[in-house]
């Protein structure tokens, strides 16, 4: 829906011939599988319905957050007025934080007999801010990773995504500094996007993120092992998982 070309370095799906936006109704019968199997395997069990009710709630969540962040950045439109450390954080706590870390933790300790409310909550005020950074790496990785590594060819420059380094910039830059980015970034061509890219390196953003990316593992790190709710190898599985991670 965001009109990305490749992902895990294959075509995008949509984008084979045959397929088109029949995409749309594959995605629907896939999700459909979630419940058929959670129905084949766990009916009967005394976690069925905390899983139907965790699946559920990601779904809900997810959807909202791919909507903030397409309403933020329509393709093909730029407000830059809008790309605020506020609008960011919210749009990649519901869009990546809950389904990639929060949601197979809790799924784990359900299985496991975990009815403790205030673990649940502790653990998804850890997994949010670890979902957080995953993005913003994921943001970092998309301009400076390498496409044959990460598997896919980032494009949040060109299709005017609300993400980490240009709200970053926004924040930083000259007044002509941000008149190159209000007038390059959200467009297609190679040379707006090597000068978008410039004014990040000029603000040194890469070198910004490897000091958040340290004191964000730090602060992790701390909160983690001053709690006794959840077993702290739980969250150190997960953290050491994606710390520095290349792709």
């Amino acid at each position: 829906m965001d009109g990305s070309v490749t992902r895990r370095g294959q075509p995008c799906w949509y984008k084979n011939e045959e397929v088109g936006m029949i995409a749309v109704n594959d995605g629907i019968v896939l999700e459909s599988c979630i419940y058929v199997l959670l129905k084949r395997y766990f009916k009967g069990h005394p976690a069925y319905v905390p899983l139907l009710e965790l699946f559920h709630d990601t779904t809900f969540q997810t959807a909202h957050g791919q909507m903030m962040d397409l309403i933020t950045a329509p393709i093909g439109q730029r407000n830059l007025s809008q790309y605020t450390m506020e609008t960011y954080l919210r749009i990649v706590t519901y869009k990546t934080a809950y389904y990639t870390i929060y949601f197979p933790i809790a799924c784990g300790m359900v299985l496991a007999g975990v009815t403790d409310e205030a673990a649940f909550k502790l653990a998804e005020d850890i997994c949010v801010k670890m979902g957080q950074y995953f993005q913003i790496q994921d943001d970092y990785l998309d301009c400076f990773g390498d496409p044959e590594v990460i598997g896919k060819i980032g494009t949040d420059i060109e299709d005017s995504k609300c993400s980490w380094l240009v709200v970053q910039a926004l924040e930083r830059a000259s007044d002509a500094q941000r008149q190159v980015i209000k007038e390059c970034y959200g467009t297609h061509e190679k040379e707006n996007v090597a000068k978008v890219k410039a004014v990040y390196n000029e603000l040194g953003l890469e070198a910004l993120f490897k000091k958040y990316e340290e004191d964000t593992y730090e602060e992790m790190l701390a909160q983690i092992k001053s709690q006794t709710l959840v077993p702290e190898n739980v969250f150190m599985w997960m953290l050491g998982k994606i710390f520095k991670r290349k792709k």
